[in-house]
């Protein structure tokens, strides 16, 4: 169950970065929203609490100071401590610009957790927007204009990546990335990307180590990892079947590369997911017993 206050805009004013919904709850113990995917951009802020948070195939477990980014079409998991559930806010946006902006933040290259010293601030903010629901052309302006400064309140704390020399503004560097999310389930290599981008494999190297810090061998393998590890726990897909997806026209090449990121084979990635999983359940059918209410 969670006690929460949400409000909904069903008329958009703006098309570069606009506010879809914003909320502020309170979650009981083991609260959660999953395996699922959300069709907006999503940012949560934890308040209070504990919880963890599973995308890309990767499990963060955060708390009060915290917050976690919810990206369109990933699919996701999300669950409150079972001793010390969080309270958080959540703002979800969309637009044209939004992944300019973000990055402009500091939410590059996958980065979907972040930390922020400025609660307060921030549940402010969102509770002027709840107060602020109306459809009006004055509410309208006054609600893009509290999400920008969402924006900036949180650019305060999360580093930008240009500034640690790892940015990805080079254009040959953005291209590269472009096509590898792109085609990264196709049996590509090393020399397709550098002819894509129309430079050398030398060159491209020495860029991704520049705006990176991985090499675009690592890149790739890693894009294509993260992705084999959603399919094995939000698909039904044989390992073999996920390997082909991902790239991997060698099952045992992929087997090998599974095991040298997770430290466990495919198979056993996803056994140890779905025990996890039903343990989650039997737990959150108990704490449902205890408390005399259904999970919404």
């Amino acid at each position: 169950m969670e006690d929460a206050y949400v409000l909904q805009l069903p008329d958009r004013k703006f098309s570069d970065l606009y506010l879809c919904f914003c909320g502020y709850g309170k979650c009981s113990p083991l609260h959660s929203f999953g395996p699922g995917i959300r069709s907006n951009y999503l940012i949560h802020y934890i308040l209070e609490g504990k919880g963890r948070y599973q995308a890309g195939g990767k499990w963060y477990v955060l708390q009060a100071g915290q917050g976690f980014l919810i990206e369109p079409g990933m699919p996701i998991y999300y669950e409150a401590d079972e001793k010390e559930p969080w309270t958080y806010l959540w703002v979800g946006f969309h637009g044209q610009r939004v992944r300019e902006y973000l990055e402009d933040v500091g939410f590059d290259k996958g980065r979907l957790i972040y930390h922020s010293g400025q609660g307060e601030e921030l549940k402010e903010l969102v509770l002027q927007m709840l107060k602020n629901y109306t459809i009006t052309v004055k509410d309208q302006f006054l609600l893009e204009s509290c999400l920008y400064r969402f924006f900036s309140i949180l650019a305060r704390d999360i580093s930008h990546p240009s500034a640690q020399g790892h940015g990805t503004d080079n254009l040959y560097v953005k291209k590269a990335l472009g096509y590898i999310q792109d085609n990264y389930g196709h049996p590509i290599k090393v020399s397709d990307i550098a002819e894509y981008v129309c430079i050398n494999r030398s060159y491209l190297y020495t860029l991704f180590r520049e705006h990176t810090g991985s090499s675009p061998r690592e890149y790739l393998s890693d894009y294509r990892l993260v992705r084999a590890a959603e399919l094995l726990t939000m698909t039904d897909l044989s390992v073999e079947s996920v390997a082909y997806s991902c790239g991997y026209l060698d099952t045992a090449a992929f087997g090998r590369a599974y095991k040298g990121k997770y430290q466990t084979t495919p198979l056993q990635y996803r056994r140890k997911y779905q025990q996890e999983q039903e343990e989650h359940r039997r737990k959150r059918k108990e704490m449902t017993k205890e408390f005399g209410a259904e999970d919404r």
